[in-house]
């Protein structure tokens, strides 16, 4: 197995620049909660091929993930964990006995507009966030992770809704995401993707990650709950609002701007 320390689609420039915006995008999740994940996927797009946007920005997003579980660790949910974890398991397992070709606008429309009724609409029934109903949107989530990977702000917000607590939601976010993109190498490994071909740059794009990872933290520790708490809504919200514009790119309702 050969190992190239570049991808041969990107150039030496580019992959400083992602390198870069892997440590900015982890400073922004672990500061503001959310939002460097798919920040992160937005600048991938443009310049990875298609085939390797979903597999090549889980990788990298389950080593950023973990790096913030581990620096979070005391703080993580193991409750949640513990009913999130098989709906994982599930929803991946049926995301790959399908692995159809799903209509992408209308999960992200469905996306955007359960973020913002998770923010600003009234709170779920407490039985939403039992076993079962953490079960049911882990399931639901990881197997839409396959299609989209743009899940990070449904699960966020579904774990704002749980916790008050900023170290709490931090830490427990970042074990759902671990979980939830593991599947994925297994996943496109199957499928035929090549993840050899980029070991090294995801590998880069972890570590500098970490180091993004822990600014964060730092920033972290300055805010109080309620002003975490406000952030981490406007930066799900615009999150949201930007996947309803997507969607309606995706789906020809109106056209980029460029």
């Amino acid at each position: 197995m050969e190992l190239t320390l570049i991808p041969e689609v990107l150039s030496p420039g580019i992959a400083l620049f992602l390198l870069a915006c892997s440590t900015l995008t982890s400073m922004i999740t672990a500061s503001l909660g959310a939002g460097g994940g798919l920040l992160l996927l937005v600048l991938m797009a443009s310049w990875l091929p298609p085939t390797a946007i979903i597999p090549v920005h889980g990788m990298i997003q389950m080593g950023s993930n973990a790096g913030r579980m581990v620096l979070t660790w005391k703080h993580i949910d193991w409750k949640v964990i513990a009913a999130f974890a098989p709906g994982v398991v599930a929803g991946a397992g049926i995301g790959a006995w399908l692995l159809v070709n799903l209509p992408e606008h209308l999960w992200q429309l469905a996306i955007a507009l359960f973020v913002l009724y998770l923010c600003w609409g009234p709170a779920l029934p407490k039985a939403a966030f039992g076993r079962l109903g953490v079960f049911l949107a882990s399931g639901l989530t990881s197997f839409i992770s396959l299609f989209v990977g743009a899940t990070g702000p449904l699960v966020a917000a579904f774990i704002k809704q749980i916790h008050r607590d900023r170290f709490a939601t931090v830490a427990t976010f970042a074990t759902t995401m671990t979980l939830q993109h593991l599947p994925k190498a297994l996943v496109f490994g199957f499928a035929g993707f090549v993840f050899a071909d980029w070991l090294v740059f995801i590998l880069a794009m972890v570590a500098f990650g970490f180091a993004g990872t822990w600014l964060g933290l730092h920033v972290l520790r300055s805010m109080g709950n309620r002003w975490f708490t406000l952030v981490f809504n406007v930066m799900l919200t615009t999150l949201a609002l930007r996947l309803l514009w997507q969607a309606g790119i995706t789906a020809g309702w109106w056209s980029a701007p460029f």
